[in-house]
């Protein structure tokens, strides 16, 4: 069972809350324990099978806050030119905002409107502007899961951190020293501090999302 009716309102448990804000219920542990960082709501009750519960309304209310926040965090979008132009990735990383193409996320780079191989082998990729104003309005609600089953080269098989809601605070950080030009030096220290963490576990979630980053896309 995802949800109850307690005094004509609707609770939530665990699976419940997932199922509602489309995480996994790992990420929604994660809220929970570190609530006082997250903002997530206290539990409304705890049943006789040692189950929580939240009220509904607490979550959505939590949900709203949490999205605007990441949104507020995203860099900004140019919204200059025809929605219809064919543009590559270095011009794709332009209207997100990144310093260059090798930042743009894998759901672009393995979802191009247009392929051309080169003589080199190599693949060209161009999508539409739309396609890009299309995912930058859709970042708030996109939640990491790891690489997408089947991109790149040969098979793929998700990282031990796939499903770690620690990771989007590991890209929060990457993508802000990105913006500001200020490297990525001390960002495993940083984000030790900010969860709580070992550093060395920190270190590993920089790492992972760092070689999700820079994995190698469309050619310049």
């Amino acid at each position: 069972m995802a949800s109850r009716v307690r005094r004509g309102r609707h609770q939530l448990d665990r699976t419940g809350v997932a199922e509602r804000t489309g995480v996994s219920t790992a990420t929604v542990a994660y809220w929970n324990l570190q609530r006082t960082e997250t903002g997530f709501p206290a539990k409304a009750d705890t049943d006789h099978d040692g189950r929580d519960w939240w009220w509904q309304a607490d979550v959505d209310a939590f949900h709203t806050a949490h999205l605007a926040a990441r949104a507020a965090s995203f860099t900004e979008v140019d919204r200059s030119g025809n929605a219809r132009d064919l543009i590559t990735a270095p011009q794709a990383a332009q209207v997100l905002g990144y310093k260059n193409h090798r930042s743009l996320p894998r759901e672009l780079i393995d979802n191009p409107d247009e392929v051309h191989e080169l003589p080199s082998g190599r693949l060209r990729r161009r999508w539409y502007r739309q396609t890009v104003w299309d995912y930058a309005d859709g970042r708030p609600l996109r939640h990491s899961t790891g690489r997408p089953v089947g991109s790149g080269t040969g098979s793929r098989v998700s990282h031990r951190y796939a499903d770690d809601p620690r990771l989007d605070a590991a890209r929060t950080l990457i993508e802000q020293a990105r913006v500001t030009g200020s490297g990525t030096a001390g960002l495993g220290v940083r984000l030790a501090r900010e969860l709580g963490i070992a550093e060395r576990t920190a270190q590993r979630l920089i790492s992972v999302a760092l070689d999700d980053a820079s994995r190698p896309v469309a050619a310049t």
